[in-house]
């Protein structure tokens, strides 16, 4: 059996929309801020609706909208690591469409260098894989410096593209004003597909089909494009049989462990903006001087 350190100096914190199991969470001993999910005045913090309680108020209405943690959130936390000797790194999701990245740092200025942010420029298990690197990293004993520079090598490797069913949660959530007036019109006539993704953090449209299938034909075509993996992971809401079937694809394609494949059902702040059967893909070409873990 395994022995997993769990006297690191360096403690991994991130926020809920990372979408992480909680057995991982807790082997790797790694931190949650949930974010929020408001419902007209009411409000949850992530996690506490159960995903099929979460669909049944969306499809009641009014329409989920999210808000970011407060900065005496992340200051609470960070404040019991740092009493237990602890220097503390936080992974948060993309700063370009929440400000929850803005908030993680304003609380962390009150601790100097004990506690640093860094922004994943992804979300759900984009920032689930850098945050699980970056545990990995701490057990062994890395410095935060050394974790900082894992992360950034990481990010720029992450490929993220998701398949939309609907852009009904897109729109009415306004985190993709930049491509949102071109697609809107085509998929509410043709009922077209939209492939979207990151690029440095920003949500990019990255082309469009005329179906599900098609979509994931070519984000399969795309993850071929990045040559061999070194992590790969699968997210979806409300979409599990899409979501094996399209690991199944993925696994055998690229020769890839079916066991290493990460599957989740996203949580509700990426629900909120993702929509119902959206299917995401996250896949890390290998470096080329070795590997982040």
């Amino acid at each position: 059996m395994n022995r997993v350190q769990h006297n690191s100096v360096i403690r991994i914190v991130t926020d809920s929309s990372c979408d992480l199991p909680r057995e991982l969470l807790n082997r790797l001993k790694i931190v949650v801020v949930p974010l929020v999910v408001h419902f007209g005045t009411e409000s949850y913090s992530d996690g506490e609706l159960p995903p099929q309680a979460f669909w049944e108020r969306a499809v009641e209405g009014p329409a989920p909208q999210t808000s970011r943690p407060s900065p005496g959130t992340f200051e609470e936390i960070f404040r019991g690591l740092v009493e237990q000797g602890k220097k503390v790194l936080c992974i948060t999701l993309t700063g370009k469409h929440s400000g929850t990245a803005e908030t993680a740092q304003l609380a962390a200025e009150r601790f100097g260098e004990t506690v640093q942010v860094f922004d994943s420029h992804s979300l759900s298990l984009g920032v689930g894989l850098q945050a699980m690197a970056a545990a990995k990293a701490a057990e062994a004993g890395r410095s935060i410096e050394d974790i900082v520079a894992l992360l950034e090598d990481f990010r720029s490797r992450i490929r993220t593209v998701v398949v939309l069913d609907t852009l009904e949660y897109v729109r009415s959530g306004g985190r993709a004003d930049g491509f949102i007036a071109i697609v809107d019109r085509m998929t509410r006539v043709l009922n077209i597909k939209p492939i979207v993704g990151f690029e440095e953090g920003r949500l990019q449209l990255f082309g469009v089909a005329r179906s599900f299938r098609r979509a994931l034909n070519r984000v399969v075509e795309m993850v071929e494009e990045l040559g061999p993996l070194e992590h790969l992971a699968v997210a979806h809401t409300r979409n599990r049989e899409e979501a094996e079937d399209l690991a199944d694809r993925l696994a055998e394609r690229f020769d890839f462990p079916r066991g290493r494949i990460l599957i989740r059902e996203a949580g509700a702040v990426v629900a909120s903006h993702a929509g119902f059967g959206a299917i995401g893909v996250f896949a890390v070409p290998g470096p080329a001087g070795g590997t982040c873990q």
